[in-house]
């Protein structure tokens, strides 16, 4: 198995209100089949109803809100960058569940839940080179 991953799809209860916030965020999603798609670099976000996802695993659903073991994270190239999406996707419908702040590690990051419970992080951390189209190079920790 090659080390990338293609496709990251969220079990959603409502695909149009989960559409509507990720738009309200600024990202551009195509419709197929009640499934929303949004490329986001070199992967795609996937929308799609959470009892169709499970059933389509082979999985039982189950309750629904809370953690489900995941995060998604979304670099940025700022402190401030952090602190105005924070805020751009808490009055898009997020609840946000850890505020902004430097944590142990040194790095600015805060957290949200989106209508659905889908935690995703949003740090800006300086150890992280992004590149000019957003993606992410894992720096030489110097480990074996």
């Amino acid at each position: 198995m090659e080390q990338r991953i293609s496709l990251v799809t969220l079990g959603v209860s409502d695909v149009a209100r989960s559409r509507a916030f990720y738009e309200a965020l600024g990202w551009r999603g195509q419709e197929v089949e009640e499934t929303v798609f949004f490329q986001a670099g070199g992967l795609a976000l996937v929308l799609w109803g959470r009892d169709k996802l499970a059933r389509d695993c082979g999985l039982a659903d189950g309750t629904g809100i809370g953690f489900g073991g995941i995060a998604l994270a979304h670099n940025v190239r700022s402190d401030a960058e952090v602190d105005a999406l924070l805020k751009a996707a808490e009055r898009a419908g997020a609840t946000v569940t850890k505020p902004a702040a430097t944590n142990a590690v040194g790095f600015y990051s805060g957290c949200f839940a989106d209508p659905d419970g889908h935690a995703w992080e949003i740090a800006h951390n300086p150890g992280f080179t992004l590149a000019e189209d957003g993606s992410l190079t894992i720096p030489d920790f110097g480990t074996a």
